[in-house]
C-alpha cells in the first residue's frame, strides 16, 4: 500500500504492519475524542513514525497513487478531526 504524510512524501508499506498502525490509530481516535492534546501529539507522532520505520520511501520523482493519507507531524486536533471516516485515519 502506498501512504503519504502530508509534507514529507510516499512509502510504500506491507498490509502486514497495518495490525500495529491500526492499534495506534485506535489510541488516537479515542485521544483526539477525549480531547486530549498531549496524548493526541504523542500518539500521532508515534503512528508517523511507525509508518516512515517500517515503509520503504519512494524517490520524491514518483507519482504514485496514494491508498492513504495522513496527516503532518504539526496537523492540529481539528485538522485531523476533519480527515477522520469513522474507522479513524486507517481504514480496518
Amino acid at each position: 500500500m502506498i501512504v503519504r504524510i502530508m509534507g514529507e512524501g510516499q512509502v510504500k508499506l506491507a498490509d502486514s504492519h497495518f495490525t500495529e498502525l491500526n492499534r495506534l490509530d485506535d489510541e488516537l481516535l479515542e485521544e483526539m475524542e477525549g480531547g486530549d492534546e498531549e496524548g493526541f501529539r504523542r500518539t500521532l507522532g508515534a503512528l508517523l513514525d511507525a509508518v516512515r520505520r517500517l515503509g520503504t520511501p519512494l524517490p520524491d520523482d514518483a507519482l504514485e497513487p496514494s491508498e492513504l493519507i495522513l496527516p503532518a507531524p504539526d496537523a492540529s486536533l481539528a485538522e485531523v478531526r476533519e480527515m477522520l471516516s469513522d474507522d479513524g485515519l486507517i481504514p480496518g
